[in-house]
């Protein structure tokens, strides 16, 4: 049986047209404080910063979580644009793994901080996919029969099969936590992974890396890479490809530093 399909996300990108992100903010968010909009990478959706969001919201931040449609670099960070067209005042643009690759694609006046956990950060012209080269990043465990593909109305979709979903994406949490996970995995188009990226946002605004020392998708010598090519503020933390769900307390933290 398929557990992603294409038709979920079109749905998605049609509920986005409607009713720009799911968001909430607590009574005493502080107004002079930037609003956090926090991007989900692939194989995830919006409930992976559940955990990040409280946090930030019982210090007084208000917390957007768009859905990203997994469709390509381009065509995501505009659904993510769009987005912000609906927040006012300063925005701290936080992505995880694949919604790094989105956010250095988007290019916002009101973004003051872009903020990566664990997560591509292309240069202009560069694919995703150049950043698993197994020679110069070794180790990352997100291969056959981990990565498994299947045809979309639109080409082909890749996911994270079960079965390794707990030890490779997230060997830090419990069974239970990943089968949450597993139930809110969204696939994502194939062609994401080849797209030359556009002008990077990076570039030209303030950025903070967290990298994820244990890493079994993304390398962490990749995550270094990044970091120090933009000249990113950088901290590690000892943690899966899911820190933002195994550790939670320490992402917010870490994005309360780009948001201060």
């Amino acid at each position: 049986m398929r557990i992603h399909t294409r038709l979920r996300a079109t749905f998605a990108a049609a509920a986005l047209a409607a009713m720009p992100a799911v968001s909430a903010a607590p009574a005493h968010a502080d107004a002079q404080r930037p609003t956090i909009v926090l991007v989900h990478g692939a194989f995830a959706d919006v409930t992976s910063w559940d955990g990040v969001a409280a946090a930030l919201r019982t210090d007084g931040y208000r917390v957007v979580m768009p859905d990203n449609p997994l469709r390509g670099p381009a065509n995501d960070a505009a659904a993510i644009e769009h987005t912000l067209e609906s927040i006012d005042g300063p925005v701290v643009l936080v992505g995880h793994s694949y919604g790094g690759a989105v956010i250095t694609n988007v290019h916002d006046a009101d973004v003051k901080a872009l903020v990566y956990i664990a997560a591509f950060a292309p240069q202009q012209g560069e694919p995703i996919a150049i950043a698993m080269d197994p020679f110069r990043f070794p180790g990352s465990q997100l291969q056959p029969p981990a990565l498994a593909l299947e045809p979309v109305a639109s080409g082909i979709d890749g996911y994270v099969t079960p079965s390794s979903f707990n030890s490779v994406f997230a060997q830090d949490v419990s069974a239970a936590t990943a089968a949450n996970m597993i139930a809110h995995q969204h696939s994502i188009a194939a062609t994401a992974l080849l797209e030359p990226s556009g002008p990077a946002s990076w570039t030209t605004t303030p950025s903070w890396y967290l990298v994820s020392a244990a890493d079994r998708v993304i390398p962490p010598a990749a995550e270094r890479f990044f970091a120090q090519r933009m000249g990113a503020h950088t901290a590690e933390v000892d943690a899966s490809h899911a820190s933002l769900v195994s550790q939670p307390a320490v992402v917010a933290g870490f994005i309360e530093q780009a948001a201060q």
